[in-house]
């Protein structure tokens, strides 16, 4: 069988942006990165063990092809060396090791952070395309077919019947909890000459080349999570990792992802400065139509027209949900919507929840504090603890 990671390139784009962001001004940061699966899987995981780790051999013997440093190099926000950095760039087997305690699959990345922190999207597809391998490939693509018939057919029945100031536009952020890359293949591209007029891109880059279409992304937790450990005040972390990101991309990427302490948090955190300098704010914890009216309400406390700002939600989409969001706040605001497992891997067998989060930076203990009962991680109670104190949150 081919090798699952078929392109460097097969990755979400803000692993790209928050790469060059943090190679530019945190590249001495040390880090460990850890799997979990969140829920119940079929059989277990253990079992994928010798797959995974050559899947893993494999990916440590990749690097970029030429076509695709052009294609990055294309990319305006992507800085030149950057570029020369990727081309230099393999994956090193001896920073990523795979165990098993039992049934558990236990996978774990310590290293250097501009080294490490690639390996989680390719990890997390790796182990859902080996797990899904073991089911009936042909039945489940079947009814995956039908069910995004039934989406784009519920598109075109229903997107465009609104009289939203602002147009339905939705996203695939579906690789790392894919079927299989050839299934998310088919989706994307199914969606791209089905309903241009709504999907708008993908964070996929690999796919976003071949189709030619826009890849998405600009931060995820991580990146905010690590600042937690770059010596500024804890208190101040968010707006140091904010700040960054406006010196390294100036005004390109301004979308902010705000669940890193909670919304409460980062919205105290977010004054004029910051969401004059933003484009908007993207939802992934909590309750989406609370949040936005947050969101909504900031802005007016600002005086910020808010329909020159975008909400992007990302948290467990479907599209009767996406669809949902967008009556009721297009009035007000521009929306986008990601979806991932929804699309990506809609079929009868029950997706897994798969994550692989920084656990560790520069030997402390860094965390997220979710709006959503669940999503909270971190090895160190106590500085969950702690953590919690100082943002005026209790964990989830």
């Amino acid at each position: 069988m081919k090798p699952i990671v078929r392109s460097l390139l097969e990755t979400d784009l803000y692993k790209f942006t928050m790469w060059q962001a943090l190679l530019h001004r945190h590249p001495d940061a040390q880090t460990e990165y850890a799997f979990v699966c969140r829920n119940q899987p079929a059989y277990p995981l253990a079992e994928l063990k010798g797959d995974v780790e050559r899947e893993l051999d494999h990916l440590c013997q990749m690097t970029f092809a030429e076509d695709e440093l052009d294609y990055l190099r294309g990319l305006r926000f992507i800085k030149s060396d950057f570029v020369d950095f990727l081309t230099l760039f393999r994956f090193q087997r001896k920073f990523i090791t795979v165990d098993t305690d039992g049934p558990t699959l236990k996978i774990e990345a310590k290293g250097p952070l501009v080294h490490v922190m690639g390996f989680e999207i390719y990890v997390l597809y790796i182990v859902n395309e080996l797990y899904f391998r073991r089911f009936d490939q042909q039945a489940a693509l079947d009814e995956g077919r039908k069910r995004l018939g039934a989406k784009i057919a519920l598109l075109k029945q229903t997107a465009g019947e609104s009289a939203c100031r602002h147009p339905f536009e939705f996203f695939d952020f579906g690789v790392r909890r894919r079927f299989s890359a050839v299934w998310q293949d088919e989706v994307v591209g199914t969606l791209a000459e089905a309903v241009p007029e709504y999907f708008k891109g993908t964070s996929n880059v690999y796919l976003a080349k071949k189709y030619n279409l826009v890849p998405i992304g600009t931060m995820a937790h991580e990146y905010l999570q690590a600042f937690q450990s770059f010596g500024v005040r804890l208190r101040d972390f968010q707006k140091a990792a904010l700040e960054d990101w406006v010196q390294e991309y100036r005004g390109e990427l301004g979308t902010a992802l705000t669940d890193v302490v909670g919304m409460d948090a980062f919205l105290a955190d977010f004054d004029l400065y910051f969401a004059k300098l933003f484009d908007g704010l993207r939802h992934d914890s909590g309750d989406p139509f609370v949040w936005g009216e947050k969101a909504l309400a900031h802005y007016a406390t600002l005086r910020i027209d808010a329909r020159t700002k975008r909400l992007v939600f990302s948290d467990g989409l479907d599209l009767p949900k996406a669809l949902a969001l967008h009556r009721h706040f297009a009035n007000r605001t521009m929306t986008g919507f990601g979806i991932g497992t929804n699309l990506s891997n809609d079929t009868p067998i029950p997706a897994l929840n798969i994550v692989m989060k920084l656990m560790s930076c520069n030997g402390q203990p860094v965390a997220k504090l979710s709006d959503s009962a669940g999503k909270t991680l971190c090895k160190d109670t106590t500085f969950l603890a702690y953590l919690g104190q100082v943002f005026h949150h209790c964990a989830t």
